[in-house]
This record gives C-alpha cells, structure tokens and sequence, in this order.
C-alpha cells in the first residue's frame, strides 16, 4: 500500500505547485506614493522606507537618502539602512510612469530617465527627437518642489541632513544637481557619474557661474569609479579636477578609484 500510496502523493504536491500562481515580491515596510510633477503633470512613484523604530520615536528627526532609479537601487539601499545606516529614512524616485507605450515597449520602463538624468540635449537630432535629452533641470525642481517637499511635510525628517544618491546617468544627475543647486542636498554620493567631454565643459561653464555668484556649496562629496572604466576616467577625472579648482573651502571632496 505504502509503495503504490507514495507515488500519488508525490503527483498531488507536483500538480499541486505547478497549479500555484507565483506572487510578485514587495519589498518589506516599503511604502510605494504617487507623486505627480507639479510644473509638468507627469507621473512618478516614491518608494519610501522608514526606519524601523520610526513609530515609536515619535521625538526624533532623520536624516533623508532621495535616490534615481529607484527600481534597481532600493533593495541594495534597503540592507544598508538595516546594518549600516539604520537612523536613515529611504526615498527612492520612480522613472515616469505615464510614458508612451510605445518607447516603453522598444526602450524599457526606464526611458525617461535619458531625459531627466541628462544635463544637454544629444548633438544626434535624431536622438533627441526620441528621447529629449537635456532635461535635468526640469526634473530637478520635480525634486525639490515636489519630492522633498512631500516628504518633509509628511515625516519627520532633518531637512540639514538631505543625501542624495545616484549611479551611472544618476550620478551625472547629481552632479548637475551638486553645480547648479548645491543646497539641495547636503551630501553627494555619486557612482561612475556617465560623463563625455562635452558634459565636462558644460560643466565647468556652470561651475563658472556659481563662482561668479559667489555661491557656496557646503556639501559633502564622494565620487567612486572602477580601474576598468578606462574611457570614462579620463572625462570623471576631469570633472574632480574642476571640483578641487573651485577653491569652494565649503565642499569636502572625496574621490575614490575602486579596483574592477
């Protein structure tokens, strides 16, 4: 009985799994608001988690990480606010979610971000048809309009304690952010910025600019790459090198080159 009752145990738990939907994962305490761009009526998504005894210390203001590409950034951020940064509360910021579906369909759900990352139109006029680059200004008043003003009416949070953090056309977005309005955030993490020459120009034009205004950036910046970017060191080296020739005391530099 047992030898043949085995068998059609087994054939039940497999139809029985095969027959199960598999149920998409949320990550855990992570809240997921609609926001929408006040200036352009677009819409986003914050991807917002608290620390975890934010509840009951009813007295205490944290420190803000806001961070782009939000999708692919808040499961790593996430493990280190729970062992490195536990004080930390998590806003990640969507890309667009009312995009064509049709660049959604050829590019990916990311597309927008080659128009909101991007501080200068594409020289290709063809590209820039499709993908409108140059709109990083946009999106940054997006950001300091709308995203940090929700956040900081709606938690308790250190409004002289903002970090921002973003990687590859993130970074680029940062660094516009850390040259055009440094006192947006208080602390810049910034990884593999994608910079050209010509980012580096514009770049430096801007830098001019705030010079002349005499503006101070009282911020905190760390900027790492890895020895196999080699095409892109030349431009990131450049771009510290504009950043240590502002004289700007205020701006604590630190570039960090990582091995791979």
């Amino acid at each position: 009985m047992k030898k043949h009752l085995i068998p059609v145990l087994l054939l039940i738990t497999a139809i029985s799994q095969a027959g199960t939907e598999p149920k998409p994962y949320a990550m855990p305490k992570t809240e997921v608001i609609p926001i929408t761009d006040s200036a352009t009526g677009n819409q986003y998504e914050l991807y917002i988690k608290l620390p975890e005894n934010y509840a009951e210390n009813k007295d205490t203001s944290y420190p803000v990480i806001y961070f782009t590409d939000a999708v692919w950034h808040i499961e790593i951020l996430s493990a280190a606010t729970a062992y490195l940064m536990e004080q930390a509360i998590l806003v990640g910021v969507s890309w667009q979610k009312d995009i064509s579906p049709t660049l959604i369909e050829t590019v990916g759900p990311f597309v927008s971000r080659f128009r909101d990352y991007s501080s200068r139109p594409s020289d290709n006029p063809e590209r820039q048809a499709k993908f409108h680059f140059g709109q990083a200004s946009t999106h940054l008043d997006f950001i300091r309009n709308d995203v940090i003003q929700y956040t900081e009416k709606t938690y308790r949070t250190d409004p002289a304690n903002r970090t921002y953090f973003g990687y590859s056309m993130g970074g680029e977005f940062g660094a516009y952010a850390l040259l055009t309005q440094p006192d947006t955030f208080k602390n810049y993490i910034l990884g593999s910025p994608s910079l050209r020459s010509a980012d580096v120009t514009y770049f430096t034009k801007l830098a001019a600019d705030v010079a002349e205004q005499n503006k101070k950036r009282n911020a905190r910046v760390f900027i790492s790459y890895g020895t196999l970017e080699q095409q892109a060191a030349v431009h990131l080296d450049a771009f510290i090198d504009l950043l240590k020739n502002t004289q700007d005391k205020s701006l604590l530099l630190n570039p960090v080159v990582l091995e791979g």
